[in-house]
């Protein structure tokens, strides 16, 4: 499969006349509880030539591909992308921390990791996470029971709400290392285990029992940083110079 998803790439940029600077796994497969039938999500970040930039309106700057085999393949534009990043667009971070990668420029994916700390915002972090569990916990809880792969959609978002409260820094991507985090306690590691020995031959839609008073806490701790996101001060937005600097670097003529 990888050597698919690296062929489709490379089709991309011969068809679109761009340079993909980063290209990596996204989604379950990258956080690291991927079912058997979870489908691909390739996310990369593309580059145009110089003359792109300089016209009076702004060309589409996303690739969006769903091709067969259950692979989806979607690309922003660097300009977009850093746009992003200065808003703290904790997808595009993730991407860049994503254990499975397909294409990289490693001093392209350097400089953005680098910048991370500068331009992440815990405010916006914990928000993002907290809504993201919120959202999973509600729109699939039910009568006891909740789909075992939305089970990690809950729990990956709320650890990576403590890793934001315990470090006040971007959380790793990948889940094991949410999980092996000092916060987390040793009921909580022995039942994401548990659901992992589980999940390594369910499919995705497979119910398991959820009790209510575990579900009942998962509640209280989305609204415990419901609140605590609330309460901090507003975060200064940093200056733009650095990224400036990257989009200047790496569109070409």
């Amino acid at each position: 499969m990888k050597e698919r998803i690296v062929s489709e790439l490379e089709r991309i940029e011969r068809e679109r006349n761009v340079s993909i600077l980063l290209a990596v796994e996204s989604g379950s497969r990258a956080w690291g509880f991927a079912s058997p039938d979870s489908d691909y999500d390739v996310r990369f970040v593309y580059v145009h030539r110089r003359d792109w930039y300089l016209s009076v309106l702004e060309p589409r700057d996303v690739i969006e591909e769903m091709l067969p085999g259950d692979l989806d393949v979607s690309g922003w534009e660097l300009r977009k992308a850093l746009r992003l990043f200065a808003k703290c667009n904790l997808a595009l971070n993730e991407w860049l921390g994503s254990p499975v990668t397909y294409r990289a420029d490693l001093s392209f994916r350097e400089q953005l990791t680098n910048l991370i700390p500068r331009h992440f915002n815990p405010i916006a972090g914990t928000h993002h996470y907290r809504k993201m569990a919120k959202r999973a916990l509600e729109d699939n809880y039910r009568d006891g029971h909740i789909g075992i792969k939305k089970v990690f959609y809950v729990m990956r978002p709320l650890f990576a709400c403590r890793w934001i409260a315990n470090t006040g820094t971007q959380p790793p991507t990948a889940f094991a290392d949410l999980v092996s985090a000092s916060w987390v306690n040793d009921d909580e590691r022995h039942w994401v285990a548990e659901l992992q020995r589980l999940k390594t031959h369910a499919f995705e839609a497979q119910l398991i029992e959820l009790d209510a008073s575990r579900a009942q806490k998962l509640r209280a701790e989305i609204a415990r940083y419901e609140v605590a996101a609330g309460s901090r001060s507003a975060a200064e937005k940093p200056s733009l110079s650095d990224l400036d600097g990257i989009l200047r670097e790496w569109v070409t003529a």
